[in-house]
């Protein structure tokens, strides 16, 4: 698995060998909650690309199944009325369900949250799965109340292959449908953490005004550019924190960590946070070399609970 995945980066990595981003120029638009430039507003891509970047980028994975999910029909939706969501009770947290025409939407706070000190951690899926699957098969309630942090955690679905468009190119939009679900969403720190294929919808939200930190697990495949003006040439870029964690994209990922002189290494996924120097934990651009392998960064529970107690979240 491990070196099928190797292979597979060299060979996604060279057919993404043009200038900068893979994705098409983007065109600003106006949207409230202060977004911000580029990325943040662009249009969706056609839902079916005119020509595909490789058929080999098509197999990139992200889970242990071998097809990709059916494409749903979208819903009606006027982009203004409430949105329907189911509640229960999931890992001793409230979990609600939203209906979008975008996919499904998960959202979880922990039993002792508070909104008044809480941040918001936007969590992306990758590829061959949706947010239904990845909140299940994953257990991602279970991970984020490990973390033990103060924040409300959104689950939106994302693409599941390279036919299928970002759904939620403004990070904007995500959060208004959160709203229209008739659930607040709280003023703290925003934490976006995204598994491989998730890079596609990550790079899309690098300028929006809100996010203080981003989370790569294994999902350095292409969008430099887009990381590079988060941590370095954006207007904002000194106010943010990126932590890089590589399996099967170690290559591409030294690559990018190397250009920094102010990056941070560690060669191996600590046990817990307080293992961490706290050199690493100040650090600007943070690279771990996982002993994880890319599925079990996000399913052996020994990375997402950690990581994210390496943010500006409130502990509970």
């Amino acid at each position: 698995m491990k070196s099928t995945l190797a292979a597979l980066f060299v060979v996604l990595s060279s057919s993404l060998a043009i200038a900068g981003d893979p994705m098409p120029e983007e065109t600003p638009s106006a949207a409230s909650d202060e977004a911000g430039t580029a990325g943040e507003n662009a249009a969706p891509a056609p839902s079916a690309p005119d020509a595909p970047v490789t058929s080999t980028r098509a197999r990139l994975t992200t889970s242990t199944a071998t097809t990709p999910r059916a494409i749903r029909p979208r819903i009606k939706d006027d982009g203004e009325s409430r949105l329907d969501k189911k509640e229960d009770t999931v890992a001793g947290g409230t979990h609600w369900r939203i209906k979008t025409a975008q996919g499904a939407v998960h959202v979880w706070i922990p039993a002792d949250y508070d909104r008044e000190t809480a941040g918001t951690v936007v969590y992306i899926h990758g590829y061959w799965t949706d947010a239904d699957g990845a909140w299940k098969q994953h257990e991602l309630a279970r991970q984020f109340r490990a973390s033990k942090q103060n924040a409300m955690f959104i689950v939106p679905d994302a693409p599941s292959s390279n036919d299928e468009s970002v759904q939620w190119p403004a990070l904007t939009d995500l959060r208004r449908a959160v709203t229209r679900a008739n659930i607040k969403l709280p003023d703290g720190p925003i934490i976006v953490m995204g598994h491989s294929g998730a890079f596609r919808t990550v790079m899309q939200w690098v300028d929006h005004r809100h996010v203080d930190q981003i989370i790569l697990l294994d999902a350095m495949y292409a969008g430099e550019r887009a990381f590079d003006d988060f941590i370095k040439t954006g207007k904002r870029a000194d106010d943010h924190k990126l932590i890089v964690v590589a399996a099967s994209t170690e290559q591409g990922s030294r690559a990018f960590v190397n250009k920094y002189k102010f990056a941070v290494a560690r060669e191996k996924m600590p046990a817990d946070v307080g293992r961490f120097s706290r050199r690493e934990r100040g650090a600007k651009l943070l690279y771990i070399r996982s002993q994880y392998e890319h599925m079990s960064i996000v399913t052996s529970k020994k990375v997402i609970p950690v990581l994210l107690r390496v943010t500006p979240l409130k502990a509970l």
